[in-house]
């Protein structure tokens, strides 16, 4: 115990007082995601009596409007800050929530969930950016995977909330979410100081919007960093189902309820609760794009179990191997985006790093529904497997031409 104690003081003096009111607020916001995400396709499954395909093409059409509000939004956090846009993010979340929850006509959600998605998606890459700029390189992989552990954290409590308040009413899941938006943002408000970075040189005139977002041709420029955005996409796409698919496969195929759906996401929130801190000071001693590599072999097995088992602990047990391939890769991945960025561009490439969200969420929903509706079920996850196959390669290449340089080397090297 004393060695336990005095291991988490250690910790807690490593990081700046910034971000760990940045990881409470964090834990404050996932708790009220967490209520409502895991269970947003049963709820407009069942609240609109539509199949998987119209679910997932909300979700996909939710995604591409998320794109260009994610490219303003980071534009707009390298050239004014983080803090307001992260604020406005907040006041659209709680919004949003509201609107969605009263909604009646399929068409109105489909509608609202755009103009959500257009300016929901603002604040993700201020989020990352922030993080980014309070943290040393050397401990950016340590600190997101507290965030991790923050958040993860929030999924031990949230589905199980989630899955009772669904059994009354889905209503209270939206409402929940926009209370807690709200107690975020006064928090935000009180507790957290602007990060944007002061540019090293003066210049004589200032960069137009227009210019600032002109810089993101950088970013797509910059090709080692777009085969990196490429194989994660491959990895996210298969790893998407798990918050969309997954939820209606088990309740249609294997006709489990949303409380033991709660409990097997719930399982994937104790594991990282548990180990990620062990996880992550293992992992940072290795090469991060093998350890890219290692993450999409576990989500291999994870997903690709899920076309072969029939039981409530098989599901536990490959939701808890997808959540090793998630400690490893989460706090690598995020570390990996920031080691690209130049300093006055990290909000931008925060940005394109986010297409690795936001293109799997625009596909994979809507394929996966689409073989859900007219296929066999259990053809997810046998292509699932096939294309972490392709990412482990892509991440493995990536390694022999990129692991030498300094900047992508292990963090204790």
């Amino acid at each position: 115990m004393p060695n336990f104690i005095h291991s988490t003081a250690d910790t807690i003096r490593k990081f700046p007082r910034a971000f760990w009111v940045i990881v409470i607020t964090s834990f404050i916001d996932s708790i009220g995601s967490t209520i409502l995400h895991p269970f947003f396709a049963l709820y407009v499954t069942h609240k609109f009596n539509v199949g998987m395909t119209e679910a997932g093409l909300i979700l996909a059409t939710n995604s591409v409007a998320g794109l260009v509000g994610s490219a303003i939004g980071g534009a707009m956090a390298d050239r004014f800050g983080r803090r307001g846009i992260i604020l406005f993010g907040l006041v659209i979340s709680a919004l949003s929530s509201l609107s969605l929850g009263f909604v009646t006509e399929y068409s109105l959600f489909y509608g609202a969930s755009i103009l959500v998605g257009l300016l929901g998606s603002a604040a993700f890459p201020a989020h990352q950016a922030m993080v980014a700029d309070i943290l040393p390189p050397e401990v950016r992989s340590e600190g997101f995977g507290i965030l991790r552990v923050a958040a993860n954290f929030a999924w031990i409590i949230g589905p199980m909330i989630g899955g009772f308040l669904a059994a009354y009413d889905y209503l209270y899941l939206f409402l929940s979410d926009a209370v807690i938006s709200v107690l975020t943002f006064f928090i935000v408000f009180r507790l957290i100081p602007e990060t944007k970075p002061q540019p090293k040189e003066q210049h004589d005139g200032q960069e137009s919007f227009w210019q600032t977002l002109r810089g993101y041709g950088v970013a797509l420029a910059d090709r080692p960093y777009l085969a990196f955005i490429v194989a994660s996409i491959l990895m996210i796409v298969v790893y998407q189902q798990m918050y969309n698919t997954l939820s209606v496969y088990l309740r249609d195929v294997h006709q489990v309820d949303p409380q033991n759906y709660g409990i097997v996401m719930s399982s994937s929130a104790v594991t990282v609760v548990l180990f990620q801190f062990w996880v992550t000071r293992i992992t940072r001693r290795y090469p991060p794009f093998l350890m890219m590599a290692a993450a999409t072999f576990f989500y291999m097995i994870g997903f690709t179990m899920y076309g072969f088992v029939a039981t409530v602990p098989l599901f536990v047990l490959a939701m808890v191997i997808i959540t090793v391939g998630e400690m490893i890769g989460m706090p690598t991945s995020n570390a990996l985006a920031a080691a690209f960025a130049p300093e006055e561009m990290r909000a931008r490439y925060m940005a394109v790093f986010g297409l690795t969200w936001t293109i799997p969420a625009m596909i994979g929903p809507l394929a996966g529904g689409l073989i859900f509706d007219n296929f066999n079920p259990n053809y997810i996850w046998y292509i699932g497997g096939v294309l972490c196959v392709i990412a482990m390669l892509a991440f493995y290449f990536l390694h022999l031409r990129l692991g030498g340089r300094e900047r992508f080397r292990s963090a204790d090297r």
